[in-house]
């Protein structure tokens, strides 16, 4: 039962998630056109210009040749001001949408950034979900998941006493770690071996994601695997 309620909060979390991803980029939208119809309301009407010459023209007596010609002048003016209104019109729509892509990306990355975070936040508070950790001496390599990791000699070693311990439920200091691996007892080894053998590893694996959450070092206690006991096996 809680497992089912876990399940159903985690849904309704997403769908609220997804509601509210929905809701900004409608709210960017309704804004952004609102704006453009704001401004397109307010600009000067492109025939305004034409329609003061044509009321001239009619209520004039012009007569002389030099007035005609002023009148024509004043009327190519009028259609170059309207051509050019209307390529303002058409530069700011085009601005408006390439505005909204623009607002629209950035809370799509800035919602896949807050959601790649809090992905991050469980793995490093839960560690890394390992299905299957398959530990061949043999070969020296570990099969983590989909993963295959070729490690060295010593490694695989610590490694495989790691495993050994959490199959135990056991947590091995550096001292202990130190002495599985060289036969001795923990009293004759340093806790700095142990240790160093925990680096190495760590280093051999390479991704610090994934040794520095597969290796946990748990404080004043030693070393163990993040990994569920049931999933580890060795060959």
């Amino acid at each position: 039962m809680r497992a089912l309620a876990t399940s159903i909060s985690a849904t309704e979390a997403r769908a609220a998630g997804s509601r509210t991803i929905v809701a900004g980029i409608a709210a960017i939208v309704l804004i952004l056109g609102l704006t453009a119809v704001l401004l397109f309301a307010n600009l000067p009407d492109a025939d305004a210009f034409n329609a003061q010459v044509e009321r001239l023209f009619v209520e004039s007596d012009l007569t002389s040749r030099g007035e005609i010609r002023l009148l024509e002048i004043l009327a190519q003016s009028g259609t170059a001001f309207s051509e050019v209104l209307a390529s303002y019109r058409f530069i700011i729509f085009v601005l408006l949408v390439f505005a909204a892509a623009l607002l629209i990306a950035a809370v799509t990355f800035l919602v896949m950034l807050i959601a790649l975070n809090r992905r991050m936040g469980r793995i490093e508070r839960k560690g890394i979900e390992v299905n299957s950790l398959l530990i061949s001496r043999e070969s020296n390599t570990v099969y983590l998941n989909d993963f295959e990791f070729k490690l060295t000699e010593a490694a695989i070693e610590t490694l495989a006493v790691l495993a050994e311990a959490r199959m135990d439920d056991e947590v091995l200091s550096g001292a202990q770690i130190e002495a599985v691996i060289s036969g001795r007892d923990p009293s004759q080894c340093d806790e700095a071996a142990g240790a160093t053998r925990i680096k190495r590893l760590r280093d051999t694996l390479g991704n610090q994601m994934v040794s520095e959450l597969l290796v946990r070092n748990i404080a004043r206690k030693g070393y163990t695997l993040a990994v569920d006991k049931n999933a580890i096996r060795m060959v």
